[in-house]
């Protein structure tokens, strides 16, 4: 907030007939004294709102994409499944399968999952020192469509039933609808917590302000009854608490960037790992993009506009209230 003068003390002399003399003017208090307002305390909790609050916005966003990513396989890709069996090479029948499938107009390609991606894929249920050849691992190809003509999957199905009997074709339409639709949930699950949490910042706010005019209300009641309007005081207050909300929300949304950037590092660093391949699987890329981080600029913005807009109202509201008790006063003493 703004001091009325500098803390250093300025002298004036004037001249009054044939003595002079100097007058020192002292430097005026604030309004709101900063020992007055529990603004450290103040700043870690925005901080930690804000923190939570970017963090719930960055996961709606990676929730979404990976949502839109999920749908866009559907019309992209199908798998085929091979089960193993006995006296029948598996490469052998893996190579039909692919030439049967690229056969078909509407096929732009087909891909061989090879032994290493398997056991990858298997190695978070399995362990890493599990021998394949003694279980019975079906093998995949993933088949890549044109989304503008995709192939017919019922005549898929019936050239993969004479050249390959033990293989399935599946494309993915049932559970990847069921996944997108509980991402959806996702998101608005995260828009609701969002928004709990924006409600707690604000009633928190409340309470700071409060508390601190508690602490100022006989200046805050001389300062009105000899002339300052409402909007004067509550300006006081607003500035202080302005910066307060700055300052927490700058915080709480710069770690949540940099937790954001250490995960897309640490994915980045740790491909075609199991771990990493499941990560990506369920939340897809840890990336935000321009909009998340957009999102995290206006959620710091928000709350700062949020903690000010606050601040005056409950001054004003406070102000109100003083005024009703002094109108009656025996109201004011059964309180």
């Amino acid at each position: 907030m703004t001091e009325a003068t500098d803390k250093a003390r300025v002298e004036k002399t004037t001249r009054d007939g044939r003595r002079a003399r100097t007058v020192v003017l002292r430097p005026m208090a604030p309004i709101v004294p900063q020992a007055n307002v529990s603004g450290t305390a103040l700043i870690v909790v925005i901080a930690i709102m804000s923190f939570l609050c970017c963090m719930t916005l960055g996961s709606v966003f990676m929730v979404q994409d990976t949502a839109k990513a999920w749908q866009g396989q559907i019309s992209r890709e199908i798998t085929i499944q091979v089960m193993p069996q006995d006296g029948v090479d598996m490469e052998t029948t893996l190579e039909a399968v692919r030439t049967s499938v690229l056969s078909f107009s509407g096929v732009s390609s087909a891909r061989i999952i090879d032994r290493a991606s398997t056991a990858r894929l298997l190695e978070p249920w399995l362990g890493d020192d599990f021998n394949m050849d003694e279980l019975p691992v079906p093998r995949l190809v993933v088949v890549t469509v044109d989304e503008g003509s995709p192939p017919d999957t019922s005549a898929l199905r019936e050239a993969l039933a004479i050249s390959a009997p033990q293989a399935t074709l599946d494309d993915h339409r049932a559970w990847t609808g069921r996944l997108v639709a509980m991402a959806r949930t996702t998101i608005l699950v995260g828009v609701g917590i969002l928004a709990l949490m924006l409600s707690t910042t604000m009633l928190t706010v409340i309470f700071a302000t409060r508390g601190a005019m508690a602490g100022n209300r006989h200046i805050i009641e001389v300062l009105h009854f000899v002339g300052a309007e409402s909007g004067f005081i509550a300006s006081q207050f607003q500035t202080r608490f302005l910066m307060i909300g700055l300052k927490g929300a700058s915080v709480g949304g710069a770690l949540a960037a940099s937790v954001f950037l250490l995960l897309g590092v640490w994915q980045n660093a740790s491909m075609a790992t199991p771990l990493n391949d499941q990560a990506t699987a369920l939340f897809g890329r840890f990336q935000l993009g321009d909009g998340g981080y957009f999102g995290i600029v206006a959620v710091i913005a928000l709350i700062a506009a949020m903690t000010t807009l606050t601040t005056r109202l409950t001054v004003i509201r406070t102000i109100e209230e003083i005024d009703r008790e002094r109108a009656n006063p025996s109201m004011a003493e059964l309180e």
